[in-house]
């Protein structure tokens, strides 16, 4: 017999209050009683990135935290990413450029991209590859994800961003 615990927190601007088993991780209660199926099972081991969340504006590896470490924080999964009907100027550019194949770890991608463009409105290629350096991709080679970030940060920062096809 499992011991429930109490949740309340905020999930992509939401509050939220749900009665869950203690033992699940944020990953599991995201995905299995909260049916935000955008949040990936990856590796399960924090190896992988596919299951990244921001907690409080900081990339998380879901499947390592507790639900119940999550009481009265601010969850913001793939599907908070958009706002106000539209897509997220990451969304659009890893569209628009190519920066998603298979796309299992896409939203792990984009939400550990969207916190370093939160906080660092013009980073460096270097400084992009560093901060998704725990989100494994098999599919991409990861320079179009690169320069998907490099658009979006350009749009964010009201330049223009010139979209392009890949490869040209």
């Amino acid at each position: 017999m499992s011991t429930k615990i109490q949740i309340a927190c905020r999930v992509n601007g939401e509050p939220v209050e749900m009665l869950v088993d203690g033992y699940k991780t944020l990953l599991e209660v995201l995905r299995e009683d909260f049916n935000l199926t955008g949040t990936k099972h990856g590796c399960e081991l924090g190896e992988c990135g596919a299951c990244a969340v921001l907690i409080d504006g900081q990339p998380m590896l879901s499947c390592l935290v507790l639900a119940d470490e999550c009481h009265a924080r601010e969850i913001t999964t793939v599907e908070g990413v958009a706002g106000d009907g539209r897509l997220h100027p990451l969304q659009e550019c890893f569209a628009d450029l190519g920066a998603s194949q298979c796309g299992y770890c896409t939203p792990g991608i984009l939400v550990t991209a969207k916190a370093l463009l939160d906080r660092e409105p013009n980073p460096s290629r270097e400084r992009i590859a560093e901060a998704l350096s725990g989100n494994l991709c098999r599919c991409t080679g990861y320079l179009q994800i690169i320069e998907a970030v490099e658009a979006a940060a350009k749009l964010m920062r009201g330049e223009e961003s010139p979209l392009v096809e890949p490869g040209r």
